[in-house]
């Protein structure tokens, strides 16, 4: 079951590094992250470009918003489980979204799980 993770971020050079690496260190494989760029202007590309390899998609460019940024990351996922990440955000451990697909998998009439 792939899942799509969508990163939202505006100029969050601080803490986009840990959020992807916090993707990337799942212990699930079928994971694309895409991250959606609204035109950072404090080096958040250059830290997101280093990861350009591990990411399934990245934008960069203005948008209406957040909404209309995680719109942009909706239309591009894949998978069939896609959840949100905030730039500032990351999972306290690498069992997170092997543990959404167990939920997932084990109840088929689930729609959602947050935590």
């Amino acid at each position: 079951m792939k899942v799509s993770v969508i990163t939202v971020v505006l100029n969050a050079v601080d803490t986009i590094e840990d959020t992807i690496k916090s993707v990337i260190d799942q212990d699930y494989e079928d994971i694309e992250h895409i991250v959606i760029d609204g035109g950072s202007t404090d080096g958040t590309l250059d830290v997101i470009d280093r990861y350009r390899e591990k990411l399934a998609a990245t934008v960069s460019e203005s948008d209406d918003g957040i909404y209309d940024a995680m719109n942009k990351g909706i239309d591009l996922a894949t998978g069939a489980v896609v959840g949100t990440l905030n730039s500032d955000d990351w999972y306290e451990n690498n069992s997170v979204i092997s543990r959404v697909v167990a939920a997932f998998e084990n109840d088929v009439d689930l729609d959602a799980v947050y935590g």
